[in-house]
């Protein structure tokens, strides 16, 4: 009788486990996302904080073309496109089972909303140059959207997959900063400031069902030691472009973690005014970057993960050309330009550090390079909001370290009002024979030629293209590897 007692006892308990086993289990459908920088705003088309996209693209907005991770592009709210013989048209057909999150149809319409309003005067959108290009935005009818261009862009169908070219709502575009509307699988469902951002699964979504993380809740970590801890305690389980090289043989021998080494198209400079005297003489800034080692800042910066670069260009991009010779790292070169540009030593500049381990271990080692010319680097550490103003908007600063992360963006040598303040007409000439370029090979050749002007011109110190690396509990899935642009594609992830 007492063996019986035990024994249905026993059962009980087993019986009693099994459906609280079941709902641990089915509780992961939730995630959480770390980053080291929190978004300004949840608008990518207001902000040039690459921060804005990893949150929101392809996540709560989409755009008509897709990047995958290994840099291609497939249809997203365009089913197919067609492409003229002169390469200036592009016919898109829309898909018809998408609305917003807010009961609004998607439609032609809203493209061209979207686009006129990114390319117009008021806009603030960073690639507001490639919407103005647009010669006309048809709509034949409400599937169908014909683009013409001014001129040819080769990268069309690239750049309209990143965040900048997303399709918003007519009827709430103006509070998309705060309250965010789109056509993607997940929509905002509370901002912390300071904090994080949690998005929820949207039940409208055209292939809801398949969208297997209901909840996704992005931590805002700055800190390396911080982010390294989160991870340890369990308390992220996914941390792309983690600051954690230093730990990484401590995180590899726990057996929780999977470590992901990505490639990027991005590109770390150390940027300059060139604008503000002596900034100005080629000479001066030609002695900055003579002054600096890249393979000890690649060491400092990025604990070592990374390939020295001369230009604003990357090995693997079409027509890549090795140009790190054209500004080595010699000081007595250094000296002798500084000197033949009639510089008064010590030349004191600020270096304004945004928040990024990258920036600010890297800009202790710049400053003490840069000393042993002469050159007094005076580092000003300033909030991610501070340099989105200061430096980004006002151009105030004389020289900052970034990692421009966009794969093709040597339109922004054309700019004059960029932030760095370079004007060259032979550049604008150059960039636009690369656009309206007959073949790739001429193409390829040409961007050679922009490649070696900017260099021989040190627009920038070009110090080195990125490795970042993501650590994530082992059981999530469908993590993108390589990073052509920086997202992060939550329609993908799910627990093992």
């Amino acid at each position: 009788m007492l063996m019986r007692r035990l024994f249905t006892l026993l059962a009980a308990v087993v019986m009693a486990a099994v459906p609280l086993a079941g709902q641990a289990q089915a509780k992961k459908d939730s995630l959480v996302l770390a980053m080291a920088l929190e978004p300004p705003g949840l608008d990518p088309t207001a902000g040039a904080a690459s921060a804005i996209a990893e949150v929101v693209l392809y996540n709560v907005f989409e755009t008509l073309t897709k990047i995958g991770s290994d840099g291609s592009v497939k249809p997203l709210l365009a089913e197919r496109w067609d492409i003229s013989p002169d390469l200036k048209t592009v016919t898109f057909k829309l898909r018809k089972d998408v609305k917003f999150q807010n009961g609004e149809p998607f439609n032609s319409q809203a493209v061209k909303y979207s686009f006129e309003r990114a390319g117009s005067e008021k806009s603030t959108n960073k690639d507001k140059r490639l919407f103005a290009s647009m010669d006309f935005i048809g709509t034949p009818d409400p599937y169908t959207v014909v683009i013409g261009m001014k001129t040819v862009e080769p990268d069309l169908l690239f750049l309209l997959g990143q965040a900048t070219a997303i399709i918003v709502e007519p009827k709430s575009s103006e509070n998309n900063a705060t309250q965010p509307v789109g056509t993607g699988p997940y929509r905002l469902e509370n901002w912390a400031k300071g904090s994080s951002v949690t998005l929820a699964k949207w039940p409208g979504y055209r292939d809801a069902a398949a969208i297997k993380l209901n909840r996704v809740t992005f931590r805002f970590i700055s800190d390396p030691a911080a982010q390294v801890a989160a991870l340890l305690a369990g308390d992220v389980d996914v941390f792309p472009r983690v600051t954690a090289a230093r730990s990484l043989e401590q995180i590899k021998a726990d057996g929780r973690f999977q470590v992901i080494v990505g490639g990027t198209r991005a590109k770390t400079i150390l940027a300059i005014n060139n604008k503000k005297p002596p900034l100005n003489d080629v000479r001066v800034r030609r002695a900055i970057a003579a002054a600096i080692d890249r393979k000890a800042v690649i060491e400092g910066a990025g604990d070592g993960f990374g390939a020295p670069i001369g230009s604003h260009y990357v090995p693997g991009a079409l027509g890549y050309i090795d140009t790190t010779g054209i500004n080595p790292f010699n000081i007595e070169k250094s000296k002798a330009l500084l000197k033949e540009a009639g510089v008064k030593l010590p030349l004191e500049l600020s270096l304004k550090l945004p928040p990024p381990g990258y920036a600010r271990q890297g800009g202790e080692v710049i400053a003490a390079q840069l000393a042993k010319v002469g050159i007094v680097a005076k580092i000003e550490n300033v909030e991610w909001a501070q340099w989105l103003d200061a430096v980004y908007k006002q151009r105030n600063y004389d020289l900052t370290i970034i990692s421009h992360v966009e794969p093709f963006d040597l339109v922004n040598f054309a700019k004059p009002d960029y932030y760095w303040g370079y004007d060259n007409p032979a550049f604008n000439k150059l960039y636009e024979q690369i656009n309206n370029a007959p073949t790739t090979a001429e193409r390829s050749k040409l961007l050679g030629e922009a490649q070696k002007m900017i260099a021989n011109d040190a627009v920038a110190a070009y110090l080195y293209q990125p490795q970042f690396l993501t650590v994530a509990n082992k059981k999530v899935k469908g993590i993108g590897k390589d990073m052509p642009i920086f997202d992060n594609d939550l329609s993908l992830m799910y627990w093992q």
